[in-house]
């Protein structure tokens, strides 16, 4: 698809069609980069913004087993007479 660039104040700008917005699902903020003369837009994913969705994954694929519990049956000598409530 051609598109031109226009001003926009100071700046230059594109308009982008609607449906190469859904289809990349850009929403708000996106993060702006050149690589090898090419503009690329990207969606900003906040961190742990795909947690709960990998961890239903987890939990579905009985993947989300506690990987050391023998260490929570064995109490060292800090945790038997050290610690306090």
């Amino acid at each position: 698809m051609k598109t031109k660039i226009i001003k926009i104040g100071n700046s230059r700008g594109i308009r982008i069609p609607k449906t190469f917005i859904e289809q990349s699902r850009l929403k708000g903020e996106v993060e702006l980069e050149i690589e090898d003369d090419k503009i690329i837009i990207r969606p900003i994913v906040k961190d742990r913004e795909k947690w709960e969705a990998a961890f239903r994954k987890m939990a579905n694929n009985n993947d989300d087993a506690l990987l050391d519990k023998a260490s929570l049956s064995e109490q060292s000598r800090w945790d038997n007479e050290e610690w306090e409530w």
